[in-house]
């Protein structure tokens, strides 16, 4: 729900709202929040509320560690796990200095900032996006294990599956809290599940992504379960992706859509090491249907980007890189820009891969440019980039290179 601020004070004051909870993230996607009791609501959207950013990824140091959050009414949220008397909101929010200059290092910010830019070029997009993880079994001090809580295969049913009820929990609580999860189901890995979300903005699909994980974690914990979101948890396994649907309007004969995706295959490894930011990313990457190069297709689960099928909501590009170590906000800000670059220079799409990436001749495989093999690569690469420098404020990509 849009709320507005005067409903936000009028829900906290008529649902006996207790605590709200002032999300942000830091600079490479890991959600931080601070509560405030309700009667500090109204002091909060006028002033904002203070913190010490010291110890905050990307955040800064000691000399500079004051930052100030500022709730965005908008994003107003109950969540659903916490008592009925004695209510838990969320909001999220964006942050300056404690001079009201703008905060550089803010993600959400940078991809407003994208989003407006499309808006300025004539340009909206959307995304969907696809999230796999594992679910893991605690031991008796309730820390997690790697045995997988179940050994179904891809789209298997229970008994065999028996992170359904699971899933369904999951679902059911991201709906109470007005997010709408599009299907979900068992993956390819034993106890590997995926949660697939509908088409939204951008911020609001940036938004969810923080929410699901979040929910996620909580729900497989109140099961004795832990949630794992990490590109490799077991080394003979599929890994889990986090695969990105991107849509633009307008979008006449999928013209700009071409183009968007010629823009994003064109800054691919520029991007690499903000999809893909940890070391085990790299594991993931090249293994089970995890791309290793840069190519398209349609439909080909082999490729960077794919086509999928074209049903009644229209044509969409997927991009298969990614995965949930990522920052949403600036990975939808690059493929917003790369996209836009796309359209404005009429980028022209390399030749079709439609073949098996994975049993592709050498001579076949010579024709593409590879992925970078390690962080450190992918670093080298972002740092070197005019296209992130001219994005990307040089403290964020000093965090991240």
């Amino acid at each position: 729900m849009n709320y507005t601020q005067q409903e936000v004070l009028q829900f906290v004051s008529e649902e006996d709202v207790k605590f709200i909870r002032l999300a942000f993230c830091d600079v490479f996607g890991k959600q931080k929040n601070i509560s405030i009791m309700s009667d500090e609501i109204e002091n909060a959207f006028e002033h904002g509320v203070a913190i010490d950013a010291s110890a905050i990824a990307g955040f800064g140091g000691q000399v500079q560690s004051d930052l100030v959050l500022h709730p965005e009414p908008d994003t107003l949220c109950i969540l659903p796990w916490r008592p009925e008397h004695g209510r838990v909101v969320r909001m999220f929010c964006h942050i300056t200095y404690s001079d009201g200059k703008p905060f550089e290092c803010d993600t959400r910010s940078i991809l407003k900032q994208a989003i407006r830019y499309a808006e300025e070029e004539g340009y909206s997009f959307k995304f969907g996006s696809e999230a796999e993880f594992y679910l893991f079994e605690l031991d008796e001090a309730g820390e997690p294990t790697k045995t997988p809580y179940d050994y179904a295969g891809y789209m298997d049913i229970a008994p065999e599956d028996k992170g359904e009820n699971v899933r369904r929990e999951i679902c059911l609580t991201l709906e109470q809290m007005g997010i709408n999860p599009e299907s979900s189901h068992h993956e390819e890995g034993p106890g590997q599940n995926e949660i697939d979300f509908k088409y939204s903005d951008p911020l609001t699909a940036a938004d969810n992504v923080l929410t699901l994980q979040t929910i996620v974690k909580t729900v497989a914990h109140s099961n004795g379960l832990y949630a794992d979101f990490s590109p490799k948890p077991i080394q003979d396994k599929p890994g889990n992706g986090f695969h990105i649907d991107i849509s633009v309007t307008p979008d006449k004969n999928s013209q700009n859509l071409s183009f968007v995706i010629a823009g994003v295959l064109d800054k691919a490894l520029d991007m690499t090491a903000f999809l893909n930011p940890s070391p085990a990313s790299y594991q993931r990457l090249g293994t089970g249907k995890a791309p290793k190069c840069v190519s398209w297709s349609s439909e080909n689960r082999s490729q960077l980007v794919r086509l999928p099928a074209a049903l009644k909501n229209g044509r969409r590009a997927q991009l298969r890189s990614p995965d949930c170590t990522l920052n949403p906000y600036l990975a939808y800000a690059l493929m917003i820009y790369a996209g836009i670059d796309g359209i404005k220079n009429k980028t022209a799409l390399p030749f079709v891969a439609d073949f098996d990436i994975y049993t592709a001749t050498e001579k076949q495989l010579k024709r593409f440019q590879m992925l970078p093999n390690s962080l450190e690569q992918a670093k080298t690469i972002a740092a070197q980039s005019e296209f992130i420098k001219s994005i990307f404020p040089k403290k964020l990509l000093d965090s991240y290179c």
